[in-house]
């Protein structure tokens, strides 16, 4: 009979170590409960709804929003709960992340679980607050104002919280630059000469990126986020200089 392929086979492994299937089931589970932490976090959110909507419509000023269907602000209710429930899980949902990644780091390594997780957080929360607090004012005062003499403006509140909502994740997001880049340098994928080689390439993705998720056309909003990215892309590589150092001392 031939031989049962590597994923079924039983014999004893190494600390750390997980046939291919589990490992797709060890992210199941961390999915699941990733996914549980947002549903739950957003029914919470979804009994302040009211109160967060009006922190939520800050940015626009004195600009009205409007609503033309009949569950026009259900749905708006319901959407701005989901994405608090997105942002206020982030502890449980990098937490379950790391875990997951944590078997083939070293031992010291999985030390740092905790403390990556807190920095995630803060990153995520620092792009998000920027976002709210810099860009979506200055991108809808624009938005609002572009052919204003040509047209009227009818904002329904459904077109504003998923526009706001996308912003705020994409900025959170874009903001995980370091953390992702500590990840990719200590599996081997990226090396801190390899970025620093790369700094022009680095720049046109940035300014592209930028030009793709900011809403305006000016460069100034673009450079809102451009800026920031390319200061934390070169964090990311002083980041992966210094985990390269530790992994050489370690093996």
């Amino acid at each position: 009979m031939d031989e049962l392929p590597d994923i079924y086979d039983t014999a004893p492994k190494k600390k750390g170590e997980m046939p291919f299937l589990e490992h797709l089931e060890e992210l199941r589970h961390r999915l699941i409960k990733a996914i549980l932490a947002v549903a739950i976090m957003a029914i919470i959110a979804f009994y302040f709804s009211e109160h967060i909507f009006k922190l939520a419509i800050r940015p626009l000023g004195g600009v009205k929003l409007h609503f033309t269907e009949i569950t026009g602000s259900f749905m708006a209710y319901l959407k701005i709960s989901i994405y608090t429930g997105i942002v206020a899980a982030l502890p449980i949902v990098f937490y379950q992340l790391w875990k997951f990644v944590a078997p083939g780091l070293y031992p010291k390594e999985k030390k740092m679980v905790s403390p990556l997780v807190l920095i995630s957080v803060l990153l995520f929360l620092t792009g998000a607050s920027f976002c709210f607090f810099v860009v979506l004012p200055f991108a809808i005062h624009f938005l609002v104002n572009y052919a204003q003499g040509e047209m009227t403006p009818i904002i329904t509140v459904s077109s504003y919280v998923s526009f706001a909502g996308f912003m705020l994740l994409a900025f959170g997001l874009s903001f995980e630059l370091p953390i992702i880049g500590y990840f990719l340098g200590r599996v081997g994928v990226i090396s801190a000469h390899t970025l620093s080689r790369g700094r022009s390439y680095a720049i046109v993705l940035i300014v592209a990126f930028a030009g793709i998720v900011t809403p305006t056309p000016d460069i100034f909003n673009q450079m809102l986020l451009a800026v920031p990215l390319y200061i934390l892309f070169e964090v990311t590589i002083i980041v992966v200089r210094l985990t390269a150092r530790k992994k050489e001392t370690e093996n």
